[in-house]
């Protein structure tokens, strides 16, 4: 458990590394193609920051607002649910999270906030009544993990970067392309840099939105092994997503938020490498495999 948990910090570290290597490349672009862009580059990290902050602390309203989510609940609208949350709780050392349902048939769960003192978790109605008591206890303690471990704000991080990525490159193209740029450094000789910015533009996005896709993964596989550790019974969890293999998608599912959930809400029938390469989360059955290996 503990080996897992370490090389997903290590592996997320590395994959920030790669992040802020990319938004170097498309700063260093911006300033040799376009004159004067090295002021222009600041701003639009300076907003790309501000926007995903102002987002920072207002993004559990709008997940649990979108996902449906009803509460929070007191301990006699379902006490089952509020006594395991809170034992966890206690057990992780963490102040107890608001608890919210999601009326729909659907296995599901998430868990939100920017720190263990804002957080939150919603189960949809569907998870509750399928699983058994150490099965549910293992997905809670799943959704604590990702609070305790402080995921929802690393994941703002990269929402921070991916979001500096996005702006720049859009910048460039929009006032390098059709105001012009720097015509001088267009006609001195800088054809393959050129060819080089160009294919950078272009994949720039969309590697960022890989990468985030890859964090998004690991988190799940650290958030597992974490789990396991504060119940100390890996197979509830196991279990528990054997089941959730087969539940069917939720109906307010959004792509916006999909990376939140302990498995994807949309339809899991579309497989191969490149469903796996833009997926939110990593198969179920390697999850499985890793935590029957514990």
């Amino acid at each position: 458990m503990y080996n897992q948990i370490t090389s997903n910090k290590r592996k997320s570290i590395a994959l920030i590394a790669l992040f802020v290597f990319v938004i170097s490349a498309l700063g260093w672009f911006a300033e040799r193609f376009m004159g004067g862009a090295d002021g222009v580059f600041a701003i639009a990290v300076f907003v790309s920051v501000g926007m995903s902050l102002l987002s920072y602390f207002s993004a559990d309203k709008i997940a649990l607002s979108v996902s449906g989510a009803k509460g929070p609940i007191r301990k006699e609208d379902n006490e089952y649910v509020y006594r395991m949350v809170e034992n966890l709780s206690i057990t992780a050392g963490i102040p107890m999270p608001k608890v919210y349902i999601i009326d729909d048939d659907a296995l599901n769960a998430f868990a939100t906030g920017r720190d263990p003192e804002h957080s939150a978790i919603a189960l949809t109605s569907g998870i509750i009544r399928s699983l058994e008591n150490e099965e549910l206890e293992g997905v809670i303690a799943h959704e604590l993990a990702h609070i305790q471990n402080y995921d929802i704000r690393f994941m703002t991080l990269v929402a921070v970067l991916v979001g500096t990525v996005v702006l720049i490159s859009d910048y460039i193209f929009r006032w390098g392309f059709i105001f012009g740029g720097n015509r001088e450094n267009r006609t001195a000789g800088n054809g393959w840099m050129m060819i080089v910015g160009i294919a950078l533009l272009i994949l720039s996005p969309i590697v960022a939105e890989l990468i985030k896709l890859a964090v998004s993964r690991k988190r799940e596989f650290l958030a597992d092994a974490s789990g396991a550790l504060l119940t100390r019974y890996p197979e509830g969890l196991a279990s528990a997503l054997e089941k959730l293999k087969n539940s069917k998608p939720m109906d307010n599912a959004s792509k916006a938020t999909a990376h939140m959930y302990i498995s994807s809400p949309f339809s899991s029938r579309v497989k191969g490498f490149t469903a796996k390469l833009f997926s939110t989360h990593p198969p179920i059955d390697e999850r499985i495999e890793a935590l029957r290996k514990m």
